[in-house]
C-alpha cells in the first residue's frame, strides 16, 4: 500500500543537488513537504547532529518517503522514476538509458563535485574563481562534444532524461562563476530549452521558500 504521509525534501535553495530533485518531483507531481538547510548559516546547519543522522556525509539533498530516508540525488531521481507515474526520466531503450547515465555521471561526479562549496571553501577566495571556472570549462568542452552525438531537444533525444535534470543546475552553476558559455552551442541551446519547461521554472533556486528576498 503507498504511504499516505507527504514527503519531506530536505535542500538548500541553491544547491545543485537538491534541484536535481526538486525538478523530478514537479516532473513526476510529487506534493512534498521542505525543510530548508542553510549550508552557510551558523557555519552550516548541514553539521547539526539532528541532520547527521538523516544523512551522515552532512550533504542536502535528503528525502524522507515511503518510511526511508535517501540522499544522493541520482538515487532519489532513480528510486522517484521507478515508484512514481508520470514521464520516465530514463529511457526505455538500452542504450539511450546508458547515454543518460553518462551524461548524467560525467557531470556529477567530473564536474559538479569540484566547484562544490567544501571544495571551494578549502580552496579559499582568492582563488575559488579561478578554480571553478578551470573545472566548469574543462568538463563543458567533454560534455559538448557528447550532446553533439546525443541531443534533440533534449540531452538524449527529444524527450527529458535524469541527464538534463543535471544539466541545468549545472549551467546556472556556470553563470554564476562568470564562465563564457559561447564555445557550448549545444549545452546553451538545450538549458534554454529545458528552462521553458513548468518543472524547470517551479524548481528554480530563485522560487524557493528559502531563497534570500531580490535586491
Amino acid at each position: 500500500m503507498a504511504s499516505t504521509t507527504k514527503p519531506v525534501l530536505y535542500t538548500y535553495f541553491r544547491s545543485s543537488c537538491s534541484w536535481r530533485v526538486r525538478i523530478a518531483l514537479a516532473f513526476k507531481g510529487v506534493a512534498y513537504d521542505q525543510v530548508a538547510v542553510n549550508l552557510i548559516k551558523d557555519r552550516g546547519q548541514q553539521h547539526a547532529d539532528s541532520f547527521k543522522v538523516l544523512n551522515p556525509m552532512k550533504q542536502v539533498p535528503a528525502l524522507s518517503i515511503d518510511g526511508i530516508t535517501l540522499s544522493q540525488s541520482l538515487a532519489i531521481i532513480q528510486y522517484l522514476d521507478e515508484t512514481q507515474p508520470g514521464p520516465r526520466l530514463l529511457p526505455e531503450d538500452a542504450k539511450k538509458r546508458a547515454q543518460v547515465r553518462m551524461i548524467s555521471n560525467h557531470i556529477t561526479s567530473g564536474i559538479q563535485p569540484l566547484q562544490n562549496l567544501n571544495v571551494l571553501q578549502k580552496i579559499g577566495d582568492e582563488k575559488k574563481l579561478e578554480w571553478a571556472q578551470h573545472f566548469i570549462i574543462s568538463g563543458f568542452q567533454a560534455l559538448e562534444n557528447v550532446l553533439q552525438q546525443t541531443a534533440g531537444r533534449y540531452c538524449v533525444g527529444d524527450e527529458v532524461t535524469m541527464a538534463d535534470l543535471c544539466l541545468v543546475p549545472q549551467v546556472y552553476n556556470a553563470e554564476r562563476f562568470k564562465v563564457d558559455l559561447t564555445p557550448f552551442p549545444t549545452i546553451v541551446k538545450i538549458n534554454r530549452n529545458l528552462l521553458e519547461l513548468e518543472a524547470f521554472k517551479l524548481s528554480h533556486p530563485s522560487c524557493q521558500p528559502d531563497a534570500p528576498p531580490e535586491p
